[in-house]
């Protein structure tokens, strides 16, 4: 061990290249999007009873009412597992209702109940008031271009997934 309490270990793993944070956009995107999750889960639990991952599928089932959990997990990137579980929960609380298709028994219509809809409309406020606070220290030019930004990072996924959307 040298002076400074350092092994030549840990000197020798120190050596060779390195991220650097402040300007590696898969790791902005990472951690603004880890300590967004984590704050919102909590507050929106806190304050309504849904996680954010229920949220995220509450909201998508307000625009799109009567999806199959396949075109849920597509459009926001969950595995099937996780969205099965998720439904699963939301059905349980009355939030959601789950339909089989009468033409294909292996497809299922999912939709907002009453229930969830109010809760849905509840949770929009917030979300819309935390992303304003979140865009405030940008002006109404910048908040379009970021957007525009994000949305053609979102299209070119597929360059570095197996995916394209």
């Amino acid at each position: 061990m040298s002076k400074n309490g350092t092994t030549a270990k840990a000197k020798s793993a120190k050596a060779g290249p390195t991220l650097d944070l402040e300007r590696y956009v898969p790791a902005f995107v990472t951690f603004i999007a880890n300590k967004l999750s984590r704050n919102a889960t909590a507050f929106y639990q806190k304050q309504f009873g849904v996680n954010v991952t229920e949220w995220r599928i509450m909201s998508l089932l307000a625009i799109e009412p009567g999806i199959p959990a396949s075109r849920i997990c597509h459009v926001i990137g969950f595995d099937k597992g996780p969205v099965s579980r998720t439904l699963t929960l939301l059905q349980d609380r009355g939030l959601v209702a789950i339909n089989t298709d009468p033409n294909d028994g292996r497809s299922h219509s999912i939709s907002l109940t009453a229930k969830g809809r109010v809760t849905h409309n509840a949770v929009l406020v917030a979300a819309l008031e935390r992303e304003r606070r979140l865009l405030a220290c940008l002006e109404k030019d910048e908040r379009e271009v970021l957007i525009d930004l994000l949305r053609r990072i979102h299209s070119n996924l597929g360059a570095v997934t197996d995916q394209t959307d």
